[in-house]
């Protein structure tokens, strides 16, 4: 596409951001070949917080890129009277651009008395005035169903198998974690031809866990675990080891969101883990950045600029994960 024609594709559209992910708007803008939209996003004194947009946004298709990472209540807040600013400014569409959807753990009810605060999150998005949401690799595909409005859910597979098929490491193995986290890990395994084993987990708590055994060939093999959150880190952590108990040899981790809170970057950095490979749908906290060289920062910023593109000019989505 030559430079007149991707213009004229992209007329009429405005990027904005919180002080979620800044850098990573700034690097969707950049694929875009678009400027950030100048908004500010402050607080008043007591804490409240204030926003105000420095330019006409009137009939224009905007996009808020605003992970709901730590400080969760405070990135969220910041969307909500984002989403609320634009409406009131007349904006024609806007879309919430969630590359992190926070408060997605609690997205059914498995015991008595407990919020679902995935459905909440939902109901709050499309009531402040978002007419669709973007996001990628939900923690529960059934999220989705959340929303009376259209989302467009993305899968960050294809960045981390990039990465590692140009690693040209052999004999390798695709490891889920968890038996909740087969599809992904057959997604994987599929599309870069190596074989598939699964570690068993049962939580015993909401930061211990028990792990059990290895359903495969993980012996004198290359693994790669593969889970769409890494959080406390105690989950990836005890597989690790049981897969070191089993024989495996280089153990690498890949994951789409680096929460990383608590001692995770401590866990980690005892665990058997040669590399971890994350992206930057959150930036890395300060506990994370002392990981070093062990973990690698994949970006995701081309693949949702290329999803802003097609939403922007109504074409297909899930085509970009059929096109080879």
């Amino acid at each position: 596409m030559d430079g007149k024609s991707r213009i004229d594709t992209l007329n009429n559209i405005q990027i904005f951001a919180g002080n979620a992910n800044p850098t990573l708007a700034r690097k969707v803008c950049k694929y875009l070949s678009i400027p950030l939209g100048n908004v500010l996003v402050g607080r008043f004194p007591d804490g409240e917080i204030d926003v105000k947009v420095n330019e006409d946004v009137r009939g224009s298709d905007i996009f808020i890129i605003q992970p709901t990472c730590p400080p969760v209540n405070e990135n969220l807040a910041e969307l909500l009277i984002l989403i609320d600013c634009f409406k009131r400014a007349s904006s024609a569409r806007i879309t919430a651009v969630l590359p992190y959807y926070g408060y997605a753990r609690k997205d059914r009810k498995d015991e008595g008395r407990v919020p679902i605060t995935a459905k909440l999150v939902a109901n709050l998005v499309t009531e402040a005035g978002a007419d669709r949401l973007l996001t990628i690799d939900l923690h529960a595909a059934q999220i989705q169903g959340f929303f009376d409005i259209p989302v467009d859910h993305l899968l960050a597979f294809r960045v981390l198998a990039d990465y590692y098929r140009e690693k040209k490491l052999e004999d390798f193995v695709v490891v889920s974690p968890d038996v909740g986290g087969i599809k992904i890990a057959r997604l994987y395994s599929k599309n870069m031809h190596i074989r598939l084993a699964v570690v068993d987990k049962r939580r015993v708590g909401p930061e211990e866990i028990e792990v059990g055994f290895v359903i495969g060939d993980v012996k004198d093999r290359n693994a790669i675990i593969i889970d769409d959150i890494i959080a406390t880190g105690g989950s990836i952590c005890q597989a690790a080891r049981i897969l070191k108990e089993k024989g495996a040899k280089d153990i690498y981790v890949g994951a789409t969101h680096p929460v990383l809170c608590g001692s995770a970057a401590e866990k980690l950095m005892d665990a058997p883990i040669k590399e971890i490979a994350v992206t930057d749908t959150i930036p890395l906290n300060e506990h994370a950045r002392s990981l070093g060289t062990k973990i690698k920062v994949l970006s995701i910023a081309s693949l949702l600029g290329e999803a802003i593109k097609r939403i922007h000019t109504n074409k297909s989505i899930s085509s970009m994960f059929s096109e080879s």
